[in-house]
């Protein structure tokens, strides 16, 4: 935790961003993996982390917004607990630690949430991701799922989007933990990788790294010879002489702070020319796309430096062709770069991505709806204290190929004879973290992630 200073302030910042009614913030419950005795690591939510810090399940934060107190309820554990678990000390004990003093049971909350909705005091929520927290809100207010849904408070979002997407310094110092753990990730997977092994083989020896640490990872380990596929949770295959591997992998701290970086290696000594060749584009978009970092930019020009970049790359390959803002424009490129070029990044891989990416990453303005585009996570303008990821990538995605093939889509601008010859290539994509300053932008962690041609065929 950090200091109780810190919660106090975050809290009263919320209580004075909203004025009146009550904040409630559920903390998660432990979720069960097969029977309610055996469940899964236990993860706060991370919005509960932000304002209070305790990483116990069965919390529910309330800040009266009217009366500005802030309070946490809960149940103690009773002996029979402490008999499969150890004594564990009162939740009035965690309170303490993040500034808080008064604490109450659940059925105590139920009476207070009664009280407060017959009173006409405006009860404010976030929306929900897990089914426990859902059925609490419909048990204490009395909605009904669907009204969980659609009656969560906008002004609590924006709120909480406000304070969170700022980091401070303490938080940057937790989140570069996270960042130099996961280039240790990388370094290891690079330096191991041979013909013969299989993905898990890597993945077991990348993720003992930030257990080791007190952590663990920050999402589940990408890591495959078919780097095609964005997200490909698949280790089953063995990797060969001339592959590509594609490892996107992070490290969470024991405070929750992540950080998400994505290397692309040859499993041989070497890269061949073909792989420099795409490998090489794809560096350059990532350079193009980090040059336009500085306070006040949209962060969609990043994007669109990376996209440029790439589409002129690509031309001179002869897989694409015309003139590159038009192709861009008309998301020709997105069958090689179907998704961003980042996302913000704190407590969560894709912070606060269950608040709604509009709030988040796009100040309330609407999404693009065209393919590629509209899966930009991020395209406000960047302000100092944001943290995000740089990740462009280029990707050969053969049932993509196909389907835009017999559609005859983008044929002014895409050569699919020349394409045809990658459809076995896979997908190449790097990835750092940065932070945007006062005057411009930081490259996160003190250990800098192997990136160049050189460096990677240094370590392999």
């Amino acid at each position: 935790m950090f200091k109780k200073e810190t919660y106090i302030e975050r809290q009263k910042e919320l209580i004075k961003k909203l004025g009146t009614g009550l904040i409630m913030i559920p903390g998660n419950e432990e979720s069960p993996m097969n029977y309610t005795d055996n469940p899964y690591r236990f993860r706060q939510d991370s919005t509960f982390l932000y304002y209070f810090g305790l990483n116990r399940p069965g919390l529910i934060g309330v800040l009266d917004a009217s009366e500005g107190e802030t309070a946490i309820y809960g149940n103690d554990f009773t002996v029979e607990d402490f008999v499969w678990m150890g004594k564990i000390p009162p939740i009035r004990e965690f309170a303490e630690l993040c500034g808080v003093k008064k604490t109450g049971t659940i059925d105590e909350l139920y009476t207070i949430i009664s009280k407060a909705q017959k009173g006409g005091k405006a009860v404010h929520f976030l929306p929900q991701y897990r089914h426990d927290n859902i059925l609490k809100l419909m048990d204490m207010t009395g909605m009904s799922a669907a009204q969980v849904k659609s009656e969560v408070s906008k002004k609590l979002i924006l709120a909480v989007v406000s304070q969170r997407n700022h980091k401070t310094s303490e938080e940057i110092v937790e989140i570069e933990k996270g960042v130099d753990l996961t280039v240790d990730m990388h370094v290891t997977a690079m330096k191991m990788v041979e013909p013969g092994m299989s993905e898990l083989d890597v993945v077991v020896e990348v993720e003992k790294i930030p257990r080791a640490a007190g952590g663990d990872i920050s999402f589940p380990t990408i890591a495959t010879i078919n780097g095609q596929t964005l997200h490909n949770h698949y280790h089953g295959n063995t990797i060969k002489e001339g592959d590509l591997f594609l490892l996107d992998c992070g490290a969470e701290t024991p405070m929750g702070y992540a950080g998400d970086l994505s290397s692309t290696f040859p499993v041989g000594k070497r890269f061949t020319t073909l792989q420099k060749d795409i490998y090489t584009i794809v560096l350059d978009a990532h350079h193009a796309s980090v040059d336009t970092l500085k306070p006040g930019v949209p962060f969609r020009d990043a994007h669109r430096a990376a996209c440029l970049t790439i589409t002129d790359g690509l031309k001179g390959m002869g897989l694409m062709r015309g003139n590159t803002e038009d192709a861009v424009d008309a998301g020709a490129h997105a069958l090689f770069f179907p998704c961003g070029t980042g996302h913000m990044m704190g407590l969560d891989i894709h912070d606060m991505e269950n608040l709604g990416e509009e709030y988040v990453g796009y100040d309330n303005e609407s999404k693009s709806t065209q393919f590629g585009l509209k899966s930009l996570r991020l395209a406000r303008k960047l302000e100092p204290g944001f943290v995000f990821t740089i990740e462009p990538g280029i990707y050969f995605i053969p049932e993509l190929t196909d389907q835009w093939r017999s559609e005859g889509k983008h044929t002014e601008f895409l050569n699919y004879d020349e394409i045809d010859r990658f459809r076995n290539f896979g997908g190449i994509r790097n990835e750092e973290n940065y932070l945007i300053t006062e005057s411009g932008k930081r490259l996160l962690g003190s250990k800098k992630k192997p990136m160049t041609i050189e460096e990677v065929e240094y370590l392999r």
